[in-house]
């Protein structure tokens, strides 16, 4: 008699188009079921789908489309997900981006009213990298590349319908798509606009040259609504900056930078929403951890972004550049392994000196582990203000942050096991 893995299916035994048997040894009693195979030990396990060959993706989507992690899929050039159109990535899906420049630069757009649903899992990212990485279906890292390379294709670019300052007003076209490409519109009246889920998020080795002097970040979010869900992104070596914020309002939790060529979080056109729990890792080229610009016109000026509980590791760049009108908070970050010459510097100008004496410039409760040659605390601000602002700016933030030998505030870097930073051994320190 044969032993059934449940009672309903022992019960239609004798239809054979209900059930296949995948007995291979006459001493096994297990009958499986079509979608699995029977293993030595007289298990049944699920049948593995087969790798499929590569899909190759380029220019608009018109209608929604599920990728699968099955294959590996490849920009060629620019691919738009349309307004109302959904693209969904699934858990472990490998996506890499061909070589190119200027108006052959590969990125993924999410254009206005478009839906990303990238929702990777610790277990399974979902990865967007360079065609040249070794990374095969079914990993989570190749052996080839690491942080130093970059520049091998563009970044995914998402953009929405929330409130934007810009020099254009309450609309612009976001940097690095032609000025007559309607997708690249960004901003509008809405908040809590929706562009999708993006958890679980791997980018790396981007950075495309679009123009002299011009590349494309590794993620770049410009007009994100608050409806929007980004956590658990990572951008390694990137040739621009990590993230940049073009206003909005979306929030980010759980993001790492590491190894960018420029400022690893850009700020810029009244971005309004909170950066969280975070971490950023400077490579050999990094400039800023952070370039802080606000808003560029009078229209949605008053966005006030946060970052708090972030870990910030340095190494020859500047801690943060306050810059044109800029304005927010930075509340219980840590700070370490920066160079003898980091600072933190405010700008006067458009702005940045009002700003502060106003009370929308807000730094408070950071922690910074100074360099051994950094002996004296108020060094470490700079700013161009006027006599008299200058000193009250220094005393309230030597009042308000502290120099330690032990951190209490910060990133926790469990949060990021998943990374590739964490699969090179880069959270050293954290």
């Amino acid at each position: 008699m044969k032993l059934f893995r449940n009672a309903a299916f022992a019960a239609l035994a004798v239809l054979s188009i209900a059930i296949t048997s995948c007995e291979t040894d006459d001493d096994c009693t297990v009958v499986c079921l079509e979608n699995e195979i029977l293993t030595a030990d007289c298990n049944c396990v699920p049948k593995v789908s087969e790798t499929k060959e590569d899909e190759a993706k380029s220019g608009l989507l018109v209608s929604d489309e599920t990728w699968t992690n099955d294959r590996i899929y490849i920009l060629q050039g620019k691919v738009i997900v349309d307004n109302g159109v959904t693209l969904t990535i699934e858990p472990g899906t490998i996506i890499k981006g061909a070589k190119g420049t200027g108006s052959l630069a590969a990125a993924l757009i999410v254009a206005r009213g478009g839906k990303l649903m990238a929702e990777g899992t610790a277990a399974e990212p979902i990865i967007f990298t360079a065609l040249d990485d070794n990374i095969e279906v079914g990993q989570s890292a190749g052996s080839n590349l690491d942080e130093t390379i970059n520049a091998q294709w563009g970044g995914l670019i998402i953009l929405g319908n929330a409130p934007v300052s810009a020099q254009s007003g309450a609309e612009a076209q976001i940097e690095g798509i032609p000025a007559d490409d309607t997708y690249g519109a960004y901003g509008g009246s809405d908040a809590a606009d929706n562009s999708g889920v993006i958890k679980y998020v791997s980018v790396r080795h981007g950075g495309a040259l679009i123009g002299d002097g011009n590349e494309i970040n590794g993620i770049t979010l410009g007009g994100v609504g608050s409806g929007t869900v980004i956590e658990n992104v990572e951008v390694v070596g990137n040739l621009d900056d990590g993230i940049e914020f073009f206003g909005g309002s979306v929030n980010l939790k759980y993001g790492l930078v590491w190894g960018q060529g420029d400022d690893g979080y850009d700020i810029d056109q009244s971005y309004s929403g909170t950066i969280d729990g975070s971490i950023y890792i400077a490579g050999a080229d990094s400039d800023h951890a952070m370039e802080i610009d606000g808003p560029e016109n009078s229209i949605n000026a008053g966005g006030l972004f946060t970052i708090q509980n972030c870990s910030f590791k340095g190494l020859t760049g500047e801690y943060a550049d306050w810059r044109s009108n800029a304005q927010g908070s930075l509340l219980n970050n840590y700070f370490f392994n920066f160079s003898d010459n980091s600072d933190v510097e405010l700008d006067d100008n458009a702005g940045v000196q009002a700003n502060y004496l106003a009370g929308n410039i807000i730094i408070s409760g950071n922690e910074f582990m100074l360099p051994a040659a950094v002996t004296d605390f108020a060094s470490l601000w700079k700013d161009t203000f006027a006599t008299g602002d200058d000193t009250k700016f220094k005393a309230d933030m030597t009042a308000a942050n502290s120099a330690v030998t032990t951190r209490t505030v910060g990133a926790d870097p469990a949060n990021f096991a998943w990374t590739f930073a964490a699969h090179k051994g880069a959270l050293t320190g954290f």
